[in-house]
């Protein structure tokens, strides 16, 4: 299973921190965003601004990267932070 947390503003959205995701091979992140949401198109669109920032296995990434998450890796979905 894929771990997902969410962050700040998102993870008021989702109701929670941290959710699995079932996975039985590699999916694109956009797939993977779609099963996160479990859903709900307007947490989906949330987690598709273009200010969200996604990191996988700590690795950051972009929404729009050609890149795929695998049923053992953790998917952070992060909004933008401000402060000093």
């Amino acid at each position: 299973m894929a771990r997902v947390l969410f962050f700040g503003r998102l993870r008021d959205a989702a109701g929670c921190s941290e959710r699995d995701v079932e996975l039985e091979h590699a999916i694109a992140l956009s797939a993977f965003r779609r099963l996160a949401a479990s859903g709900d198109r307007e947490f989906e669109a949330a987690l598709s601004a273009p200010s969200v920032r996604v990191a996988i296995n700590a690795e950051m990434t972009s929404l729009g990267a050609a890149c795929s998450v695998s049923p053992t890796d953790e998917v952070a979905f992060m909004p933008p932070f401000s402060g000093g």
